[in-house]
């Protein structure tokens, strides 16, 4: 295997670690974005306020898209396996 193959591998890992954890970290962003503009607007500033709805949310968006981060995990995998399997 030569260091292109290599370099190839692990930009493709990248891209795959990118695309399953974008659904997770856009929705958290805009759920703290939100919870942070209620908490400027009726000035509570509980620090514990903004964890619960993340999670929850995160968590909601983890089950929607489980189909659809395998199916590219998968994919991800299946290329690596037939990389090795074939040698090259």
């Amino acid at each position: 295997m030569t260091g292109a193959e290599v370099l190839d591998i692990a930009s493709q890992g990248i891209w795959t670690l990118l695309i399953v954890s974008a659904p997770m970290m856009i929705v958290g962003l805009v759920v703290g974005v939100v919870v942070a503009l209620f908490q400027a607007l009726t000035q509570i500033q509980e620090q514990t306020l903004v964890f619960v709805p993340k999670i929850v949310a995160i968590f909601i968006t983890m089950l929607l898209t489980l189909p659809f981060c395998g199916a590219v995990m998968a994919g991800y995998m299946n290329q690596v396996v037939d990389m090795i399997i074939v040698g090259g």
